[in-house]
């Protein structure tokens, strides 16, 4: 079916207008409904949190079933606690990256994945139907309060060589953004022996130091703090900590895209192929190194459900997406922060290099970005099949030349279209999104 609430990661709203308390108790009945038993909740570190959390419990437990609090998580860590665990499914409250005015409410699967598509396009059904189950008075759900940062923090460690981290004693430096991440990454870093400075540490839904999405111009102070106490490396995390972006010894920022192509030339080596699942807005780099090391890319549409889906469909060795949301398979089919900053320590303990010199050999390109206003998604889509018809048509239309790539993209929630252009040569990117933009909007002037 259509889906009108339920977007790309979830329900997603300015806290208290959007997104209120009645529809948090419904979304609760939902996740219910659809998953009666245990159903743990956890919850970011914004104001509107608890207020949005306790909701979902209370309808959670006027359909019958049991909810399991574990407080202010990261949205990984709750993932992890239900896969591992006895829960029958998962709900976080959070908005992830986005403004502190905003929440979000996202349902996990019993396996620790985020519900598909077409399972919140069943969400959304029942939502609206408000066909919720109802238990009688005898029969209303309990609650009780469980540790899940404690079993995702052992399950990070456990998937490394945490030997081989120790005995390079790291200088870390971790910018956990006043968000959920404060409970873990500073205990990961601990685990493995790490010299750990943290930033931004005491929970604060306000985000008083700096924007939630870690950015490149949002973690000027990681870049500084790095240099002056002559750091290893910097990681970063948004709010809800299921990113992580670094900034290498020299307090240079590494881009997302740089990370994602490193972490997938890893894995295909060490898994000596495989396939590895991105959207099709990801930059070349990461096809390059995929396929020099003897593997296979694989394009999706836009979203980590949508990644994740494919990644367990066709047994994918990595995968992930070009803002610092990179997945192991072998440790949770989600984004996860906390095991990106783990695995990249293991790749510099085993590498015995700084950061700077893993990631030089990555192929670089120019890549810039461009949104126009579109009210008519399946004109535009159309005219693009008429205009392009040899493009990749997953997610709008990936034209790809010999010098570069152009990709047109209709967005699910907004009246715009997003255009992506990237290229070796700069000039080549603005020439490739100029010719991008002009092209969406004859479509569309038609």
């Amino acid at each position: 079916m259509e889906r009108s609430l339920f977007g790309t990661n979830g329900v997603r709203g300015i806290a208290n207008f959007d997104l209120t308390p009645e529809l948090a108790l419904n979304l609760g009945k939902t996740i219910a409904t659809m998953r009666s038993g245990k159903i743990a909740v956890g919850m970011d570190a914004r104001i509107s949190s608890p207020m949005l959390k306790h909701a979902v419990i209370a309808g959670i437990m006027s359909s019958g079933s049991t909810a399991i609090d574990v407080g202010i998580t990261p949205t990984p860590a709750l993932q992890y606690y239900v896969k591992v665990g006895d829960a029958n499914a998962g709900v976080i409250v959070t908005a992830s990256h986005n403004p502190k005015e905003y929440n979000g409410i996202k349902f996990i699967s019993s396996d620790g994945r985020e519900f598909s598509r077409e399972e919140d396009g069943e969400a959304e059904r029942i939502l609206l139907s408000k066909k919720f189950l109802r238990a009688e008075w005898n029969e209303v759900g309990g609650v009780y309060a469980d540790e899940a940062n404690r079993i995702y923090i052992e399950g990070v460690v456990s998937k490394v060589d945490s030997d081989l981290i120790s005995e390079r004693k790291f200088r870390v430096v971790a910018d956990c953004g006043n968000g959920a991440s404060v409970f873990t990454t500073p205990e990961i870093l601990k685990e493995l022996d790490c010299i750990t400075y943290t930033i931004n540490s005491v929970p604060d839904g306000r985000f008083p130091a700096r924007q939630s999405e870690p950015v490149e111009e949002n973690v000027w102070e990681l870049k500084e703090v790095v240099k002056s106490v002559k750091a290893d490396i910097g990681v970063a995390h948004d709010g809800d900590a299921d990113r992580a972006t670094f900034v290498d010894e020299r307090g240079n920022f590494v881009s997302e895209d740089v990370m994602l192509a490193l972490m997938a030339k890893y894995y295909v080596e060490m898994n000596n192929g495989g396939k590895v699942v991105v959207p099709v807005s990801t930059s070349k780099c990461v096809e390059d190194v995929v396929v020099d090391a003897g593997g296979e890319i694989v394009y999706t549409e836009v979203g980590s459900p949508v990644i994740a889906k494919v990644m367990k469909e066709i047994g994918a060795v990595f995968g992930g997406e070009g803002n610092g949301g990179l997945i192991f398979p072998e440790h949770l089919i989600a984004r996860d922060g906390g095991m990106s900053l783990a695995k990249l320590l293991e790749i510099m303990a085993d590498e015995r290099k700084p950061l700077s010199e893993i990631v030089k050999d990555i192929p670089r390109y120019h890549i810039l970005k461009a949104k126009i206003k579109c009210h008519n998604r399946k004109k535009l889509l159309e005219g693009l099949r008429e205009e392009f018809e040899d493009a990749n048509f997953t997610d709008g239309a990936r034209i790809d030349f010999e010098d570069g790539w152009l990709l047109i993209r209709p967005s699910g929630t907004e009246p715009i279209a997003r255009i992506f252009a990237e290229a070796r040569d700069e000039r080549r990117a603005k020439e490739l999104l100029e010719f991008g933009i002009e092209k969406a909007r004859k479509i569309l002037g038609r």
